[in-house]
């Protein structure tokens, strides 16, 4: 029994979104209910079937999902109350967090059928992926139509970026970042990549700061509000045309936030030192070709030899692990951290993405969270640093690239049409 129950939750339920996979689930219904998959052996116009298919299951889809968007607003008037844990849609969900919006969800249905054409498909019902991009397009309207948009921020790696590459001159997704920024609206890159030094950030986001750099030489720009937050929330660096790789380093007492003030040198030392321990256990019991890496406000591990790659389930099994270990660590109860697997290595942080928005947020002149957007690839519940954003803003979750780029076409077009 225990056998089954650990596979069962530690390697999937935690790879599952609850509010995604509740609305797959009610989706599924109207798919099987009005797919036509033996529509071939109709003796009608088989073309009149497929027509009258995608109408019906646009409306029942549309009708549900409006359904879903005014569960949300109650859970939205209960949070407003403080009476968040009695909603509808808490006891449906019982993981549900905190929507600092409500989600146009009917319309953005509407605005991703059209692309995807998910009504007309007799054998695949809606998917995750499906869903995933109709709530990242429910709250673009919503950030729009309640506007005005104040920050975006941005993961670093597969979010701007190919997994362990650099975000270079050609890539598409600069002309709108600069975009964003010459409509006034604020921009931060909060990686769990931790450097002390501006030319560590440079060497990943060259192309970026070079196009900023131009712009603002060009008067295309006058101070745009660019800024760097590494180490998940550690390191605050920003764009400044007079320092050196026109980043200027601010020191921690500038930008902090109160709480985190109160977080202890000790404790820091003796969380790490736990992660540290978990981590070294993790190599010897799987045998990986592996060595620790320790920093300020970190630690974790990397493949030995370079270019090395752990397997999926090797880097999954090492979060989880680490994780409740250091969750059992007395320093745990005072500090947050973030354990999180990076595509090819582990890392512990002090802090999370969470905190490192907020700080963002409060060092740009006090942004509210619903004036706020972060764009991320990794929201599941565990393994994953972009997760705890969704405590201090709205989010996007993506999972290339390139969705960033049509993401924020898709941004840019809504705001253009609201106008």
């Amino acid at each position: 029994m225990t056998t089954r129950y650990r596979v069962e939750y530690a390697l999937k339920t935690h790879r599952r979104d609850q509010l995604i996979e509740w609305i797959k689930g009610l989706l599924a219904v109207p798919f099987v209910l009005h797919s036509q998959p033996t529509a071939v052996y109709d003796s009608g116009s088989r073309s009149d079937v497929l027509e009258k298919m995608a109408s019906t299951a646009h409306r029942r889809y549309a009708e549900i999902l409006h359904d879903v968007e005014e569960l949300i607003n109650d859970h939205i008037a209960h949070q407003k109350s403080g009476t968040h844990q009695r909603s509808k849609l808490k006891h449906l969900v019982p993981s549900v967090g905190v929507f600092f919006t409500p989600l146009l969800l009917a319309k953005a249905f509407e605005y991703q059928d059209q692309r995807r054409r998910i009504s007309s498909r007799r054998f695949v019902p809606p998917s995750f992926n499906d869903i995933r991009l109709t709530l990242n397009s429910a709250q673009i309207m919503s950030l729009v139509q309640g506007g005005p948009l104040e920050l975006v921020t941005f993961d670093g790696d597969v979010t701007l970026y190919d997994d362990g590459l650099s975000l270079v001159p050609e890539n598409p997704v600069i002309p709108r970042i600069i975009s964003l920024l010459s409509r006034g609206i604020k921009v931060g890159i909060v990686t769990a990549a931790g450097y002390t030094e501006a030319s560590r950030y440079y060497d990943r986001l060259y192309g970026l700061l070079s196009s900023v750099r131009d712009a603002v030489i060009n008067r295309e720009l006058v101070s745009p509000d660019l800024i760097i937050l590494g180490g998940e929330s550690n390191y605050l660096f920003k764009f400044k045309l007079s320092s050196e790789y026109w980043l200027e380093y601010i020191p921690r007492r500038d930008w902090m936030l109160p709480e985190m003030a109160e977080w202890a040198d000790e404790d820091i030392k003796i969380l790490l030192d736990s992660a540290e321990k978990a981590l070294t256990e993790c190599i010897s019991n799987m045998k990986l070709s592996a060595q620790i890496l320790r920093k300020e406000r970190a630690v974790g591990i990397i493949p030995v030899p370079s270019g090395h790659k752990f397997t999926r389930e090797q880097l999954e099994e090492t979060v989880l692990v680490t994780q409740q270990q250091v969750e059992m660590s007395p320093a745990a109860k005072r500090l947050p951290f973030c354990a999180f697997n990076g595509g090819s290595d582990i890392f512990v942080d002090i802090g999370d993405k969470g905190w490192g928005v907020l700080a963002c947020q409060r060092y740009l002149g006090g942004i509210g969270r619903n004036k706020t957007l972060h764009v991320g690839d990794q929201f599941l519940s565990a393994g994953a640093n972009d997760f705890k954003a969704r405590l201090a803003c709205t989010t996007a979750w993506i999972a290339s690239p390139a969705e960033t780029v049509q993401l924020l076409d898709e941004l840019a077009a809504h705001s253009l049409s609201q106008s």
